[in-house]
């Protein structure tokens, strides 16, 4: 088992830059892909940015494309996202997720841990 802690969520201005990170704890972090996925009050959970597990595959979902970047740091057993020119649209909880496989999907259903969750509110 794993188990994983966001933390750097906040309010930020719309255009502007925030990152935040996911520490995990328990197994070994290097043998999960990583997942970050958002939910909106009222709106269906989003996938966001995958990492394979060796950090070499990552991927985007559509509405982020070219502004936010997904990493791993498996020494320190941390997965972050680096949200630039943020928009009102982007206010969400964001969750890592882990799945004990080589690469991550953008389904939420093939995740197998989750951490609580950090709020991201930008205002316009």
């Amino acid at each position: 088992q794993v188990q994983l802690v966001e933390s750097g969520g906040g309010l930020v201005q719309a255009g502007g830059s925030l990152s935040i990170a996911c520490a995990a704890s328990g197994d070994t972090f290097s043998t999960y892909a990583m997942g970050w996925f958002r939910q909106a009050p009222g709106k269906e959970r989003e996938f966001v940015a995958g990492i394979s597990r060796s950090g070499r595959i990552t991927s985007y979902g559509d509405s982020v494309k070219g502004r936010f970047t997904i990493s791993r740091d498996n020494a320190k057993n941390t997965v972050y996202l680096q949200m630039n020119s943020l928009k009102p649209e982007d206010t969400a909880v964001y969750y890592c997720a882990a799945r004990p496989f080589i690469h991550a999907t953008n389904d939420h259903h093939f995740y197998d841990y989750w951490g609580q969750g950090t709020q991201v509110t930008v205002s316009s």
